[in-house]
């Protein structure tokens, strides 16, 4: 009976962990996407502040080219750097969270694995299967 109960909890914890590790990697990509929308916001940026101040440029929407001043387009990269920013710094914390999340679960696989060896040999004769 305490055994099911260790593999059921085995089960749970193994099922968290996947689950954990999923969204983290996730996270992560997530980061990675805004990491590369700010750097080119920046470069965009820097691109714009050397072109004079009544100087029109285009701006790619979809596969059109509208026509736009160089401060609207100033504007908008500047706007697209700070959500940037702010989201990754969201993303950053959530992926602190999701970190302390999975060492608690492997905490509590040890744990459990320390509890009943016997369920250790069951898992490592299970993956040799």
């Amino acid at each position: 009976m305490a055994d099911d109960a260790n593999r059921a909890t085995f089960l749970e914890i193994q099922g968290r962990m996947i689950e954990i590790t999923g969204k983290l990697k996730q996270v992560q990509t997530q980061i990675r996407n805004k990491e590369g929308e700010k750097k080119r916001a920046f470069l965009t940026l820097e691109e714009l502040k050397q072109l004079s101040d009544d100087t029109n440029a285009y701006k790619s929407i979809g596969r059109t080219f509208v026509l736009e001043p160089k401060s609207v387009l100033m504007n908008e990269q500047e706007q697209k750097l700070k959500d940037s920013e702010a989201t990754i710094d969201s993303l950053h914390s959530s992926k602190e969270y999701l970190e302390k999340q999975l060492a608690e679960v492997e905490n509590n696989l040890r744990e459990l694995l320390q509890q009943d060896p016997g369920i250790a040999r069951q898992i490592m004769s299970m993956s040799v299967a």
